[in-house]
């Protein structure tokens, strides 16, 4: 299974080459966003737009990433994802837990509004 991987200062997309993500290819997936995070990385973009459809394993790696970010204080975020995941995302009621971006520019935004949010919270605590 191929991947694009773009590494940035505060956060990392990954890009998986699969129209389909499901139980075959979510343990690749999974492993990635392990590799990426445990590698420092606690912002993630998973941006789909080559995916077509998913499954429920495809939507776990999700939540293992969404876990994964939320415990080293960042965020993990769905880009480019189609209407018929977002419709998946909606029916298994994960549209409160998961944070959907209509394209990669979105999502980098919320990521340095969260970061910026986060350096001032530092800052206010220690002045």
């Amino acid at each position: 299974m191929k991947f694009t991987i773009d590494k940035h200062e505060k956060y990392v997309i990954i890009q998986p080459h699969v129209e389909l993500l499901d139980g075959d290819s979510a343990p690749k997936i999974k492993l990635e966003f392990l590799l990426r995070n445990s590698g420092g990385q606690r912002n993630i973009v998973f941006d789909l737009s080559h995916v077509k459809d998913a499954d429920s394993s495809g939507l776990r790696t999700g939540l293992l990433a969404h876990r994964l970010c939320k415990a080293a204080g960042g965020v993990f975020i769905l880009a480019c994802a189609n209407q018929r995941i977002k419709n998946l995302i909606s029916v298994c009621k994960l549209d409160g837990v998961l944070t959907v971006a209509p394209n990669t520019a979105e999502a980098e935004d919320l990521i340095f509004s969260k970061e910026l949010e986060k350096d001032l919270r530092g800052a206010t605590e220690e002045g």
